[in-house]
């Protein structure tokens, strides 16, 4: 691996045991993600798509193959790999600015510096003047700009987003799609985005990843190659949403459609996992 990679992922298999049998997940994943890349992942349900996030967040232990970030094997969570879910997961008992304060749990600095880094991510996500909110007051939008903050705390190197936006409504997350742009070109990190929304993926994505099920593998990956700020409604950005389309046949129409809120995979509720 050169050292313009941040993460290498080498020849993955994943399999789960289902009833004594064995259930490929994965297949022969190859792929290769510069520093300060964003990655789109797109793939019809079933494809493995969330499961790949969860190895690489390190959710998942066992599977074949490497997985390296930096070139050292990842054997489970760190403080340098973020996640941001499809639910917001923030506890309902603590305000915005305690909510995100978790995301430094275990961090090395000083009460003042977390405080600190603490105001800085609200003003990163837009949302000063709602330190002291509870989820209940915040609406779906906002829960998600604080999910996103408590996984920037950290300042991990990687962060990974798991349809985060897939139970808003449209115009939410149109905007939270122009701010997580934002976001992204400001602090410089890699982001890798799992989304059933095609639009999504390319208005975001420097390379579009197309999965195909059963078991999961890289059927192709599509160079964007579009300037930012992106207009969906252009000629180039339309072919590439052709583009991507083509590699699902009959099955494309569910990647024009809003993914719809989805049942995570069941994980203990402990507070590291925000600062994972």
């Amino acid at each position: 691996m050169t050292n313009a990679t941040t993460l290498a992922i080498q020849g993955l298999n994943k399999r789960y045991e289902v009833k004594g049998q064995a259930l490929p997940v994965l297949q022969d994943i190859n792929l290769e993600i510069a520093r300060g890349e964003f990655v789109s992942i797109v793939g019809a349900s079933g494809c493995g798509k969330s499961t790949l996030l969860r190895l690489i967040v390190g959710l998942e232990h066992e599977y074949q193959g490497q997985i390296l970030l930096d070139g050292q094997r990842i054997t489970g969570t760190s403080l340098n790999r973020g996640i941001v879910f499809q639910e917001h997961r923030l506890f309902p008992w603590l305000t915005v600015e305690k909510n995100i304060a978790l995301g430094l749990l275990n961090s090395s600095l000083s009460e003042a510096a977390k405080r600190v880094t603490v105001r800085e991510h609200i003003e990163l996500v837009g949302l000063q003047g709602f330190e002291q909110a509870y989820p209940h007051q915040l609406s779906g939008g906002m829960s998600q700009r604080v999910a996103i903050a408590r996984a920037l705390a950290n300042r991990p190197e990687i962060l990974v987003l798991d349809e985060p936006f897939g139970a808003l409504d449209a115009l939410t997350r149109s905007h939270l799609q122009q701010e997580l742009r934002r976001i992204w070109q400001q602090e410089g990190i890699t982001m890798i985005l799992v989304t059933h929304d095609v639009e999504e993926a390319i208005y975001l994505g420097d390379r579009v990843v197309v999965m195909e099920p059963r078991p999961g593998r890289i059927r192709r990956t599509v160079p964007v190659g579009l300037d930012h700020p992106r207009e969906r409604q252009s000629r180039a950005f339309n072919a590439i949403k052709d583009e991507v389309l083509a590699e699902f046949g009959g099955h494309g129409a569910e990647l024009l459609e809003p993914s719809r809120p989805r049942a995570e995979p069941a994980i203990e509720f402990k507070p590291w996992q925000f600062a994972i």
